[in-house]
Order: structure tokens, then C-alpha cells, then sequence
């Protein structure tokens, strides 16, 4: 059993007292794993932890054996749209770090919409490098300076770089020191993944160019023009709800699509438009995004006709876009989970 005091149980605490009257008091008594037992205002209630703050695991928490009846308030670093509609049904109350809020237990009563999410201290360590490597050992590439340069491309310094750091973040863990038999392996792939999520969703907008199309089909309309890219040795991928249409079929629909390509400014979205005989259009529905890291375009993969970004890639994607993104998110989890 953890004491009261460790980081995680700080967290808690700290994202409770952000919402709570300076006047009410708040005490940890005992934390068992990611569950925290409190006192606050007199009261004593049970606090649940959550890495991800997505609906699925929300769903999973509540269908486990004890059915958690007994959590009194969910708490994460960022709680999603869906997964607030889904603890408010429930009746549980819910805050994050973010400063949002819904508590109504007895005298307690907290309402708070929050505030936008900061760059965090932590954040200059997440290099684009960092989310790379992080991005391939999700991928299933091992966790060694030579297999993930193999796949990224990414050279020797910066792999070192990045899987030092993500042992630092306890998301690796060393099997051995040193000499011929040392090595990493992945702690935790829900942490990994939720960590990766998190500052993947977090690095400065890239820019994006929306155009016009009239496909009936999507996923064959972007298929058909993506082997046109191909033959022009243009480097692409789908992904969001396009790309989880053939990775994991869950939407009765697909109305607009994104698209990674070969490009880093919006000059040269233009002028890749251009050359694929594409119009910009406000509310056009292709959007063109640069490729976000080494990984994403290199460990792209042809599926039911269509490339597709690596699935933790998709994952990140869906998640941004709304509470329908978010049941896609989490169906294509437990698709790649199932595998």
C-alpha cells in the first residue's frame, strides 16, 4: 500500500484544493494504487485517479469486479467531453487539473468550467524526437537505441536522448545496468500511450490546409488520391475517423477527412494542392496536415486500400474530435488490444 504524500496522491489533492474553498479542509488518509481516501470538509470520501480521462476508462473502472460503487469523485489531468457525460449519468463527481469541476456530494457543491490547457514545465522534454520514440515503441518496435533508429530514422544521439528520457518519466524501466544483457522495456503501455496521447494533443497547431472534394466514398476518394500521390513520390497518410474506418470500423459514416502529407509550411500545402488539381475552401472536407513526427510517415501502412497513420497516431487524432472521436478513440483501442 502506497503512503499518503506520494506524487500521485499530491495530484489529487492539489487539483482538489484549486476547486475548493480556501476555507474547507482537505487530508489525505491512505492510497491504495490510483484510489485516495480523503477527508474533506469533515467528510470522508474516496477519490479514483484516471490516466487517460477517456470514456473507456471510464467504462472499464465501472464494470470491473467490485463495480466501484464506493469512488466518490474521479480525477484527472484532463477529463474529455464524453467522459464528463458519462460520470454526471453515473451521479459521480469529477475534477481536473485543468481547474473543471462537477461535485455534488451532501455540502459539498462544486461547479467550475476550467481553464485551457498550459504548456507544462515538462513539456520542453517532449521534443519532437521524444514523441517519435514514443510513438514506435507503441508501434511494437523494441526499446533499444538500435531498433528505434532502424525505424525512426532518427539519429543514434537523439534515440538515446529520447529513451533516456522516457525512463526518467518511469515509462521505461532498465532490465539490467550495463554489459551485454542490459536493456529497457515499456513499464506500463497505458501509461505510455496516455502520456503520448497528452503531448501529442499538446505541441503548438500545425498548419493545415481545408479543400475541396466531391467523393461519395471517402476512404476510396482519398485511396484513389493517394496513389496519386504515390506515383508522384508524395509521402501521405489518412488518419482521424477516415483512417479508423478501415482500422476499426465503429462510425456509420465518414463526412470529412485528414490527411498527412509530405509537407511542413503552408506554401507548400498550397502548393501540393495545386499540383494534385485541389482547391482550397473553407469547411473543405480533406484537410492537409504536415506529418507531426518521423514515425507517423515512416510506419504509415496500406489497410483495405487506404494508408494510414500508425494507430496510436489515429488514436491521438480521434480523441480531438468530439465525443463521437472519442467512442472511435477508445474502440480502436480495444481493436489493437483484441489483435
Amino acid at each position: 500500500m502506497a503512503q499518503p504524500g506520494t506524487v500521485l496522491a499530491r495530484r489529487v489533492q492539489n487539483a482538489l484544493r484549486a476547486v475548493l474553498p480556501a476555507s474547507v479542509r482537505l487530508q489525505v488518509i491512505k492510497q491504495r494504487d490510483a484510489t485516495i481516501h480523503l477527508r474533506i470538509a469533515g467528510r470522508r470520501l474516496t477519490a479514483q485517479w484516471l490516466q487517460t480521462g477517456m470514456p473507456g476508462e471510464i467504462r472499464a473502472l465501472f464494470t470491473s469486479q467490485a463495480r466501484r460503487s464506493d469512488i466518490d469523485i474521479i480525477v484527472a489531468r484532463k477529463l474529455s467531453p464524453g467522459a464528463r457525460e458519462a460520470l454526471s449519468q453515473r451521479g459521480i463527481g469529477w475534477v481536473d487539473e485543468l481547474g473543471a469541476a462537477e461535485i455534488a456530494i451532501g455540502t459539498i457543491v462544486v461547479s467550475r468550467t476550467g481553464h485551457a490547457a498550459l504548456p507544462s514545465k515538462r513539456e520542453n522534454r517532449w521534443t519532437p524526437a521524444v514523441l517519435s520514440i514514443a510513438e514506435a515503441l507503441l508501434c511494437d518496435v523494441q526499446p533499444t537505441v538500435h531498433a528505434t533508429h532502424e525505424t525512426t530514422g532518427l539519429s543514434v544521439g537523439a534515440c538515446t536522448y529520447a529513451l533516456r528520457v522516457l525512463t526518467e518519466f518511469g515509462l521505461l524501466h532498465a532490465t539490467a545496468g550495463r554489459g551485454r544483457r542490459s536493456g529497457r522495456q515499456i513499464a506500463d503501455p497505458d501509461k505510455l500511450l496516455a502520456a503520448y496521447a497528452t503531448e501529442a494533443a499538446e505541441i503548438a497547431p500545425r498548419p493545415s490546409l481545408a479543400v475541396g472534394v466531391t467523393w461519395r466514398d471517402p476512404v476510396s476518394g482519398l485511396a484513389d488520391l493517394g496513389r496519386r500521390w504515390t506515383h508522384q513520390d508524395i509521402a501521405w497518410a489518412a488518419t482521424g475517423s477516415i483512417a479508423a474506418a478501415v482500422l476499426a470500423p465503429l462510425l456509420t459514416s465518414v463526412g470529412a477527412a485528414v490527411a498527412y502529407v509530405d509537407a511542413k509550411t503552408i506554401a507548400e500545402l498550397d502548393a501540393l494542392a495545386s499540383r494534385s488539381d485541389l482547391r482550397p475552401i473553407e469547411g473543405g472536407r480533406l484537410t492537409l496536415v504536415p506529418f507531426p513526427t518521423t514515425t507517423t510517415r515512416r510506419l504509415a501502412r496500406t489497410v483495405g486500400g487506404l494508408r494510414v497513420a500508425p494507430w496510436p497516431r489515429v488514436y491521438v487524432d480521434l480523441r480531438t474530435t468530439g465525443v463521437r472521436g472519442e467512442e472511435a478513440a477508445d474502440h480502436l483501442l480495444e481493436v489493437i488490444r483484441g489483435r
